[in-house]
């Protein structure tokens, strides 16, 4: 049998290379341009992706390519392979745009690089509080972080070790500015504010503590009624000093904030009737301090009540709205005040 073999002209061969050549350099610049031009030259409005947990980089991609911010779902998936990043993508919550390049997006995702929300806890807030708060930024609802501040999962602290099992990280949540990302949950976040609490309360300040044969939890609830009773850091010194000495002499503390922690009032005085309400939190009704804190203290209030001021003082009341602070020696002397004083 003869084989016969049929051989292109040589200049046809070198047609053909020129053409194979041509055709991948296109390709070439076809990727290029799809993956490092944005699909807007022009200046567009970010938006807000979030990218699902488990949801895959196909998912990714069709999803970018529907909502109009990349050109192609396959250049983008061709990216991820090409440039080794297909196992790197994040699930969170991402400010992307039509402006950005599958480049610039795909790091983005690779680094994780999150919204991150700025948010102030204020002095003197309680988690009731706190939780209106997110669920005002749309970050928790206030049911789920009421959840996760009142168990007791947060073992990795010693200073919580004094805390009774039953209660809330009420007091604990250090007032503070806080980034949070927009898929953190709310267990994480009261993980970092429980962290800034222990930063603060500094080796030496539980040696005080100690000193003084009290627990870091009664700091802690003394220090959440003198940010609700006293403005000034100089006044809040000399309270804790009556405040401790009624304790110690077994006096009711009859402090009006721990009587709104209970009906959740705001108003600076409280009615006859709210001082009969049987509640461990009363300190009318019951001697010493209350069941626990009723707000989250800031550094002032926390120093203040480890470090008292003595008077002479056994009372004192706060002036009708000037913040300021009158004290008294006697029981007599405090109704003269309260008549001079209060409004009503």
């Amino acid at each position: 049998m003869i084989e016969v073999r049929i051989l292109a002209p040589p200049h046809m061969r070198k047609y053909t290379k020129h053409i194979i050549f041509l055709t991948i350099f296109a390709l070439l610049i076809l990727g290029v341009f799809e993956v490092y031009v944005p699909y807007s030259l022009a200046q567009r409005p970010t938006l807000v992706y979030v990218a699902k947990k488990g949801f895959g980089d196909q998912g990714i991609a069709d999803e970018l390519a529907q909502k109009g911010i990349i050109k192609s779902s396959l250049f983008f998936k061709l990216y991820l392979i090409v440039s080794g990043q297909h196992t790197k993508l994040q699930a969170g919550s991402y400010a992307v745009s039509a402006s950005m390049s599958i480049a610039d997006i795909v790091k983005k995702f690779a680094a994780g690089d999150v919204i991150k929300n700025n948010v102030t806890i204020i002095e003197g807030w309680n988690l009731q509080d706190i939780s209106k708060y997110f669920e005002s930024k749309h970050l928790y609802s206030q049911e789920d972080f009421m959840i996760s501040a009142s168990h007791s999962a947060f073992t990795n602290f010693d200073f919580l070790k004094d805390k009774p099992a039953t209660l809330s990280l009420e007091g604990y949540i250090f007032p503070d500015t806080y980034q949070l990302y927009s898929s953190e949950t709310p267990e994480a976040f009261i993980n970092n504010a429980l962290a800034n609490f222990n930063k603060k309360l500094t080796p030496d300040l539980k040696k005080s503590i100690v000193a003084q044969h009290r627990s870091i939890f009664q700091i802690v609830t003394m220090a959440s009624i003198l940010e609700k009773e006293v403005r000034s850091s100089d006044d809040k010194r000399i309270v804790s000093g009556i405040l401790w000495k009624r304790i110690k002499n077994g006096m009711p503390l009859q402090v009006d904030s721990t009587v709104n922690y209970i009906t959740g009032k705001s108003d600076a005085g409280v009615l006859l009737q709210d001082t009969k309400i049987d509640s461990p939190y009363n300190t009318y009704k019951y001697l010493g301090l209350p069941l626990g804190p009723i707000c989250n203290p800031g550094m002032d209030s926390i120093m203040a009540a480890i470090y008292p001021k003595d008077s002479p003082y056994w009372f004192y009341l706060s002036a009708d709205g000037t913040g300021k602070t009158i004290f008294s020696k006697t029981l007599e002397e405090q109704n003269i005040a309260a008549a001079k004083y209060l409004k009503s």
